[in-house]
């Protein structure tokens, strides 16, 4: 499976660009994914319907990732909760081949992985679902993923019941993205080191004088 190379702008939710920020923020420290207990996004609480968290077990060839949350939003559209149960035996064989490698790159990366699908729910509306994974280390390997997933209908409602199981249709792969540019976090209204800024009079004539400073 094939992941383009991205920036944070990538990702069009609002929501989860927060999340990545935050995230950007303590990855900037290091240049490296921080620890699990670090992260702590403001309104977390707001978004724990649509997280999952996992562990990950690095011992084996292909790492497997364990499900610690239940109760979730998406818990719906796979029709149980999977607290406990490792991901790919959540997921299915059917659905193992789509999602499976996008968790296993970002595992494999150290690095956000941003994707976005399409599957239709059980009236037949086509359903984007917006997957953001965000990775955090112990002992410099990939101990924890966080999953940010979002689903959006252009025709307004749609039905989240067994979205991902209610129909033979598979998931169309529209996007599949690993966030390795710009990997800072840049607060709005500021501006940057380095930047030139030119300070000028007021317009008047020939004799207008200008300024040049460079901020560091």
């Amino acid at each position: 499976m094939d992941f383009a190379s991205a920036a944070p702008s990538v990702v069009k939710s609002i929501k989860q660009r927060d999340l990545l920020n935050t995230w950007l923020r303590l990855y900037a420290r290091q240049q490296a994914a921080p620890a699990i207990w670090e992260y702590q996004p403001a309104r977390l609480e707001e978004e724990l319907s649509d997280l999952i968290y996992y562990t990950v077990d690095n011992s084996p060839a292909t790492p497997r990732l364990t499900i610690q949350s239940e109760g979730t939003r998406i818990s719906r559209a796979y029709g149980h909760t999977g607290k406990g149960i490792l991901l790919e035996d959540y997921v299915g064989l059917r659905l193992a081949p789509f999602v499976m490698p996008v968790y296993h790159e970002c595992v494999a990366r150290g690095l956000p992985v941003y994707s976005v699908a399409e599957v239709d729910d059980i009236y037949g509306r086509v359903v984007a679902y917006e997957r953001l994974l965000l990775p955090f280390l112990t002992d410099e390997k990939v101990s924890h993923v966080i999953a940010s997933l979002k689903t959006f209908c252009e025709d307004g409602g749609f039905e989240i019941k067994n979205l991902l199981r209610g129909n033979d249709a598979l998931p169309r792969p529209k996007l599949r993205t690993v966030i390795d540019r710009e990997l800072f976090h840049r607060a709005p209204g500021r501006i940057a080191a380095a930047d030139v800024v030119e300070f000028a009079d007021q317009p008047g004539g020939p004799d207008i004088t200008a300024e040049i400073i460079e901020l560091n």
